[in-house]
């Protein structure tokens, strides 16, 4: 009789096992840590779209801006780790965040990576500087200079004041900072002639350099890019530390199973390998990045670094 049960027992636990749906079986939510409209949301409905396409779901996309992303970051937290909520990550998020509060409602070390996505590289602007036509020539400007120039930026700790905190660490100049609530703010200030520079993503600064607004003296990147081809890398001149870019990518909560990570690792890796989304990205300066959870780890690690150094040596805090 025990062994009629046990088998019995097996029968409905393999039947059970059968039973569980295959991921994913109804729609994923994507949280996004900015308002609509910016950069980070325009890559992530783009790439959102396709990820679906991928894996024949639909992604749900959720705003939730604030904070530089921990309002966001802190939902995915809280969220149950079954592969239907996830985070379009930054390096807010990821790796800034818990360099600038000292209490930070979430651990970005303790969330699941599931793969970097995609980045935009910023580009450096100026306005109302004379005879400044290049990074050599802004630095010699600056030096000679001292606290005379400044920079608009989306507020404290936004990715670009730090940005030109990092470029002053590079280039040990003195450029005042002028924080606004917006990185929209920021350009219309600068482009207004309230501020010097300015540095922001491409898609961002281009359409005000082709109005002659502003003028573009650098893609803070190690290769130029398709919408911009003219315009030289922060390496070709002479500044290989002055590299950064809004980047993105796909984060699970806490505990989400490897098997759910392995199936959205693949279809991210279909998703970025469609010529026609690859183009749609290039028309507006992003690059897809590489998928996986060593790039990932591998690329945060880098970012932690440099960041904790720019942090320490500009003393920003936000707590």
């Amino acid at each position: 009789m025990m062994a009629v049960l046990c088998g019995a027992a097996s029968v409905a636990g393999s039947a059970a096992g059968a039973a569980q749906p295959r991921y994913p079986d109804k729609p994923i939510r994507l949280i996004i840590p900015f308002g609509a409209g910016g950069i980070t949301d325009v890559a992530g409905r783009l790439v959102g779209q396709y990820l679906g396409e991928a894996l024949s779901q639909q992604i749900v996309i959720e705003n939730r801006p604030g904070a530089g992303g921990a309002i966001a970051a802190q939902a995915l937290s809280a969220a149950k780790p079954d592969g239907y909520t996830l985070l379009l990550g930054t390096v807010g998020t990821q790796v800034v965040n818990k360099m600038l509060y000292r209490k930070l409602g979430y651990d970005p070390a303790a969330m699941t990576p599931v793969s970097l996505v995609s980045n935009s590289p910023y580009v450096l602007a100026v306005n109302g500087v004379e005879g400044v036509d290049d990074l050599q020539s802004l630095v010699r400007y600056a030096r000679d200079n001292p606290a005379r120039l400044n920079f608009g930026s989306a507020g404290n700790g936004s990715s670009p004041h730090l940005g030109i905190e990092l470029f002053k660490l590079a280039t040990k100049t003195d450029i005042v900072h002028i924080p606004f609530k917006s990185g929209a703010e920021a350009v219309n200030a600068a482009v207004g002639g309230q501020v010097n520079i300015v540095i922001d993503a491409l898609p961002v600064i281009e359409p005000q350099a082709k109005a002659h607004r502003l003028k573009m003296l650098a893609i803070a990147d190690a290769r130029r890019s398709r919408v911009a081809p003219d315009l030289k890398t922060s390496v070709e001149q002479g500044l290989p530390q002055f590299q950064i870019g809004s980047w993105n990518a796909l984060i699970a909560p806490p505990g989400t199973p490897a098997s759910t990570v392995e199936a959205l690792n693949k279809a991210l890796a279909q998703a970025l390998e469609r010529p026609e989304l690859v183009q749609r990205l290039a028309q507006m300066g992003i690059e897809p990045l590489p998928t996986g959870v060593q790039a990932y780890r591998k690329h945060v690690a880098n970012e932690t670094e440099k960041w904790s150094k720019v942090i320490q040596a500009a003393g920003t805090r936000l707590d």
